[in-house]
């Protein structure tokens, strides 16, 4: 079958294949062991060791390599099973591919093109084969060992499986590797030893391809600091994207969740698919490339040339159509494409059936001629069907005239190619604006100046606009390598609005939301939230120096963008750094325009950027970590700890660099930012660490190198910036103190694409995804550090146990989210919360847990008395249960004193957390709780009218649309500094309901014990003993006060109550609202009560009750079985 083109060093595999025929370009190969001939001991080594392996997974015996002559680099194309087939993919390439690589010039030519054509193909047998790959019923029958071997609850959907081996040290377990939407799972069964392996995605530190002497390449994952290595995969790419995918997918919906909820394509995680994990990878490539807005997918991918006028010449590419774009890239590696959106496309013509071509005419004179597109039919009916275009014969005159059009543009090409006028589109004329870019109201250029630099810009705008005659101008411009050599040298002040819109892709979100802008604006106008609070706090500190924010023009605009955005999108509502940000956009756009580079920036171009964890920045300095490491190795071993650089360069990724160069300088790094993105922060950088490197290697410490580099940034300047020096930031000052030095913006520019250019936007991303892991498990295992600290002072756990019992918790919150989106845990998950507000448990989670953990197996998660603990510890009855109030429970009923755990027994039978009758519902007003129907439909639950509409009690309001209640949250500070510790004389007196419910409460922590029988006669003595005392205290009660009307039944009902409560009967639901400080005269009429210190001083009184509370628990293995279990339990349910 033919492969992903792979590069390899053939030199490295001499000893295990051999040449079985080869050509210029081309080499056929047999792995030893196979065949005719045997290879020797080597090949019986490589053979046995092939043969013992699973059948998908041992390597192919055939195989056929690209290479040029002038290069050392192969390319593996193709493998195959059996002989006849790689002979047929050999017969291929001699009759399609070898009579056409003699056209090409170069070797990287003929590289280009060789891969392109394989790709192609891949992508076409993709096309049929995909229901052989995925057999039905060889699916059912994985799903079925996947759901026996690892008893996971039956909504976990399985997505994919592979065999591969796991090494447990230095030895190999051969196995099943099963991914589905929450785990990754392996399992193995050997000559008797099984090997067992869960790991939920969310618990995952890092995951990434490597390679070392043992394991030549394997997938690498880290999880609760064990390292985990997966080898010998048959196809180890498709099965690292795939965990990738899954990994990112888990981390974006129980971490990251305003990041998920911009991506609605896979919100349902049951529905979760590789079909689907592909599909959804591919049209996230497609719109990072294109700029595209996150609405859009990729439907259809075309192989095709395409005629570009100014080179003369069709060049190899890939159509790729969504919704409303259709756009097309080269692979030839002349780095061209463009993009064309449908509101622009006129018509579309198959021109010439021999030449399987189409020709797509654009608004504008301009029309783009695609041949050797393979269903170029169908495509041309997709393109004009999501056009409106009718091919009816109704229409059939205006189709002859447009078709005329397109004929006759068509000729024009082939007859005069050196006619690129042709090429020449006109400006979108989207709706106006009301205030112009303010580098033209307060620095309006002057035609008459002819001083060198204005010389220059004048240059400069000639460059671009003989490069718009050529290419195009824009939406539908064609992108080369020219643009980009352009934008390095620098934008002139007059195009740097527009192509900025055009290269970030916000000229197509303008165009396509019309009005949008002026309708916030007005919506937003006037708002009072926390968002427009920080907003005015900011705005004078926008670029004071500049004289447009000196001004109300300047800072109303200012004002408008940001409070206009804050409302767009409340998840983010305002963070510093955008104000900086926005300050420059509106220099050079109008303010439309800004908002929409906002926009982009934002929500495209710097992803989770501008949030509350600001994880997208920390991602990147992770990236940049990383790079530093690849390019500049003396730096790091002079500075082994990079994190320094990660520290003084946070500013460069959220401002652009915008807050440490001059603005003149500035601007122009945004000029390469939009059309390269992240790359050309990254690239710049590099750049200035490896200008300053002998500088800061011979520093001595952190401030020193601070000291360096900003003494590098004063000294940066732009010498052809046509600004006055009332605009520029680079004061003379500034430059007297560095006059021994100068760098110029371009240069520094210039050298780091000299330099760095050499990074790709791909591995950019696939770092990106792989640092991602780490940040947010950093951030993650921050917060766990912080958690555990407060609760350490509260708690007698070691700080072991409790990381064990956070694990537990946290993963407990997320067993509520794994199978739903609507879960109220996953929807309150606020990290802008408190640290212990972060994860919390609702009554069912609560209840699961719990019967894990607690001592005596006295409390299953369903019982009415999970029900009264959890409105015990919920202290603000919030309806959720933090860490700390958790294990402050578990700390008592594993290390409290007798006196302390009696108590908390005797606070469970009062309210609030026993109530006894259903009257009481309201009253409680417990949220957040759902409680199974069929065994406690008289539970408490809270009216409809009293919960949000999502479930979810918002303890902290959406950034952009209201305000913390700050007088609130001290009040609570003030009221938990000044709570006193509770003693048992402040406990009110139990009534008579209560105390048979706490009777049988203790029946049920005794049962199963060893010692039950003399338990059970402990408690039914203790009960006989405390009614008796009553009964005595009434009467003498009875003695000295006016004789009464009595009710007879007292006495009957007080003897009843003894034996109800000595044979341990069912729940009562009588309830009685008896205090021991309202006893009067009318005692009569009122049941008994007895206080805390009765029942302590009786249960004192019996060895065998004492002697159970206060035997020790075994908390580690208390732990472990929990861990084991929880997954179980879930499973159950």
């Amino acid at each position: 079958m033919w492969l992903q083109p792979d590069e390899i060093l053939l030199k490295n595999a001499f000893k295990l294949w051999v040449t079985e025929e080869d050509n210029e370009y081309f080499v056929l190969q047999r792995r030893r062991g196979y065949g005719e001939g045997g290879g020797g001991l080597t090949g019986l080594l490589v053979g046995t060791l092939d043969t013992v392996l699973d059948s998908t997974s041992k390597v192919a015996p055939y195989r056929i390599l690209h290479h040029t002559p002038d290069s050392q680099v192969y390319w593996t194309i193709a493998c195959g099973v059996t002989k006849e087939e790689i002979v047929q993919h050999w017969d291929w390439l001699q009759q399609n591919i070898m009579r056409t690589l003699s056209v090409f010039d170069s070797s990287e030519d003929i590289t280009s093109f060789v891969q392109g054509k394989i790709r192609g193909l891949i992508a076409e047998e993709g096309k049929s084969s995909l229901v052989l790959e995925e057999d039905p019923e060889k699916f059912r029958e994985a799903l079925l060992r996947f759901e026996k071997w690892f008893e996971l609850p039956p909504k976990e959907k399985l997505v994919t499986y592979y065999s591969c081996s796991y090494w447990r040290g230095k030895v190999p377990c051969q196995g099943w590797l099963y991914l589905s939407t929450n785990f990754l799972c392996f399992y193995s069964y050997l000559l008797g030893a099984e090997v067992k392996l869960i790991i939920s995605w969310d618990e995952i530190w890092r995951l990434e391809k490597t390679s070392n002497v043992i394991l030549t390449e394997s997938i690498h994952v880290l999880a609760h600091g064990e390292d985990h290595y997966f080898s010998m995969l048959m196809h180890l790419n498709e099965t690292f994207v795939i965990m990738e995918q899954l990994a990112d997918y888990s981390i974006k919906r129980l971490f990251d969740k305003e990041a998920f909820q911009r991506e609605p394509a896979l919100s349902d995680p049951m529905q979760i698919t590789k079909r689907g994990l592909e599909a959804h990878a591919k049209s996230e490539q497609f719109r990072m490339f294109f700029r595209l807005p996150k609405e859009e997918n990729l439907l259809e991918v075309h192989e095709s040339f395409l005629w570009v006028p100014f080179s003369h010449f069709n060049t190899l590419g890939k159509i790729c159509l969504s919704e409303n774009y259709l756009c097309f890239a080269s692979q030839d590696g002349s780095q061209c494409h463009v993009i064309i959106p449908m509101r622009e496309v006129i018509n579309v013509e198959k021109s010439d059936s021999s030449s399987r071509a189409l020709t797509v005419c654009v608004r504008g004179k301009k029309a783009l001629r695609f041949t050797e597109v393979r269903d170029y039919q169908r495509l041309a009916n997709t393109i004009r069907s999501k056009c409106g275009i009718s091919a009816s014969p109704q229409h059939s005159a205006s189709s002859e005239a447009i078709r005329g059009t397109c004929q006759s543009l068509i000729n024009h090409f082939e007859d005069n190619p050196e006619d690129v006028t042709l090429m020449v589109g006109q400006k979108d004329s989207s709706k106006a604006v009301s205030t112009e870019a303010l580098m033209t109201v307060f620095h309006p250029q002057d035609v008459e100046n002819l001083d060198p630099k204005m010389l220059k810009e004048k240059m400069k705008e000639q460059s671009w606009n003989i490069h718009f005659s050529e290419y195009g101008r824009g939406t539908s411009m064609f992108f080369t390598r020219k643009t980009r050599d352009l934008i390095v040298r620098g934008v002139p002040e007059a195009l740097r609005g527009e192509l900025w819109m055009l290269f970030s892709g916000a000229v197509n979100d303008m165009a396509t939301h019309p009005g949008y802008y002026a309708d916030l604006v007005e919506q937003s106008l006037g708002t009072s939230t926390l968002a427009t609070d920080e907003i005015e706090r900011d705005l004078h500190r926008s670029l004071p120096e500049h004289p447009a924010f000196q001004s109300d023009t300047g800072i109303s605009a200012l004002r408008r963008v940001l409070t206009a955005y804050a409302y767009r999108n409340p998840k983010i509502g305002y963070c510093q750094a955008m104000n900086i940000l926005t300050s420059v956009l509106l220099l050079y756009a109008k303010e439309e325009e800004a908002f929409w580079l906002l926009v982009a920036v934002c929500e495209r171009m710097l992803p989770d950027y501008f949030n509350r964890r600001i994880i997208g920045a920390l991602v990147d300095q992770a990236v940049f970590e990383d790079l530093i490491r690849e390019n500049l190795p003396q730096l790091v071993e002079h500075m082994t700890d990079l994190s320094f650089f990660s520290s003084v360069s946070l500013s460069w990724f959220l401002t652009l660099f915008i807050s440490v160069l001059p603005i003149e300088s500035a601007v122009n790094v945004v000029d390469c930012f939009f059309y390269d993105g992240i790359k050309a922060i990254l690239q710049l950088g590099l750049a200035v660490l490896d200008y300053n490197m002998e500088a800061l290697i011979s520093c001595h410490d952190d401030a020193e190198a601070v000291t360096i580099l900003n003494k590098f940034f004063d000294s940066v300047t732009n010498k052809d910036s046509p600004l006055p020096p009332t605009v520029q930031q680079a004061s003379v000052s500034n430059n007297d103190k560095a006059s021994h030095f100068n760098v110029d913006i371009s240069e520094l520019i210039k050298e780091a694409y000299e330099k760095y250019g050499n990074i790709r936007s791909e591995e950019v991303e696939s770092s990106r995804k792989r640092n991602k892991l780490h940040v947010i498990q950093t951030l993650e295992d921050t917060t766990k550090q912080n958690v555990i600290r407060v609760v350490t002072q509260e708690v007698r756990f070691s700080a072991s146990h409790l990381d064990r019992l956070y694990n537990l918790f946290k993963r407990q919150h997320f067993l509520c989210c794994y199978w739903t989106m609507k879960s109220p845990a996953l929807l309150h998950h606020d990290p802008s919360l408190a640290y212990l507000e972060q994860y919390q448990l609702g009554f069912q989670q609560f209840s699961m847990l719990f019967s894990l953990l607690e001592p005596w197996a006295f409390c299953n998660p369903k019982s009415t008395l999970s029900l009264w603990i959890f409105r015990l510890i919920d202290e603000n009855q919030d309806g959720l249960v933090n860490f700390k109030e958790f294990c402050c429970a578990l700390d008592t009923l594993y290390s409290g004193s007798f006196t302390n755990k009696l108590k908390f027994l005797f606070k469970l039978h009062l309210p609030p957390a026993f109530t006894g009758s259903p009257l009481h519902i309201k009253e409680q007003r417990i949220q957040h709780f759902t409680p199974v129907p069929e065994d406690s439909s008289h539970l408490t639950r809270l009216a409809a009218f009293d919960l949000p509409e999502d479930g979810v009690i918002r303890k902290s309001p959406e950034r952009g649309r209201g305000k913390v209640d700050l007088q609130a949250y001290l009040k609570q500070w003030q009221n938990e500094i000044l709570k006193k510790e509770e003693t048992i004389k402040d406990l009110p007196r139990i009534n008579q309901t209560q105390f048979i419910q706490f009777s049988k409460t203790l029946y049920n922590i005794f049962h199963g014990d060893p010692e039950e029988e003399s338990l059970y006669q402990a408690v039914a003595h203790v009960t006989s003993l405390l009614l008796r005392m009553e009964e005595v205290g009434r009467r003498l009660h009875e003695s000295s006060s006016p004789p009464k009307s009595t009710k007879p039944a007292n006495t009957a009902a007080a003897e009843s109550s003894t034996q109800e409560a000595s044979t341990t009967p069912e729940n009562s639901d009588t309830s009685s609202s008896f205090n021991s400080q309202d006893a009067g005269p009318d005692l009569t009429e009122q049941d008994w009560s007895f206080s805390f210190e009765q029942v302590l001083a009786s249960l004192l009184n019996e060895p065998t009750i004492v002697r159970f509370f206060e035997r020790p628990v075994d908390i580690q293995t208390k732990l472990g079985q929990a861990r084991v279990a929880q997954l179980k339990l879930k499973a159950n349910k």
